[in-house]
């Protein structure tokens, strides 16, 4: 082996130990969690977000699915990942919600809505932040 290969591939692996796998795999165990292992489906969510926030601290965001009982929202970068949860009983107007989340850097948010049958559905959206919200 080279000098040079053996640095390639020392500079390779410090890489690869700054990738943020433990938020990947703390925001993989929260959506695990919350749909108990079944399938989360494509569509039939609607999730509004902007393509890219100056400040991280307040970014806003609206949801929506028709007939969902519950829709969690959860931002993959960030420490905690579980960020809002809005519930809709039986008598709600409409299945939708708006507020405003804070983001620690670029990365996706996810809307999981669990449906009136019990089935899961879900959109992505990914938000460029350009000031993280949470200490960055």
């Amino acid at each position: 082996m080279e000098r040079r290969e053996v640095l390639m591939l020392g500079a390779g692996a410090v890489v690869a130990l700054g990738l943020p796998l433990p938020a990947w795999s703390a925001a993989d165990d929260a959506v695990m969690a919350y749909t108990g292992g079944s399938d989360v489906l494509e569509g039939g969510v609607t999730l509004d977000a902007p393509e890219i926030a100056e400040n991280g601290n307040t970014v806003p965001i609206r949801v929506s699915a028709e007939g969902a009982e519950e829709i969690v929202v959860f931002a993959i970068g960030n420490p905690n990942p579980g960020v809002a949860t809005f519930r809709f009983g039986p008598l709600a107007g409409s299945q939708e919600a708006s507020t405003r989340i804070r983001l620690a850097e670029t990365q996706d948010v996810v809307a999981i809505a669990k449906m009136s049958d019990g089935t899961f559905h879900r959109a992505v959206r990914e938000v460029k932040v350009t000031i993280g919200g949470c200490g960055g």
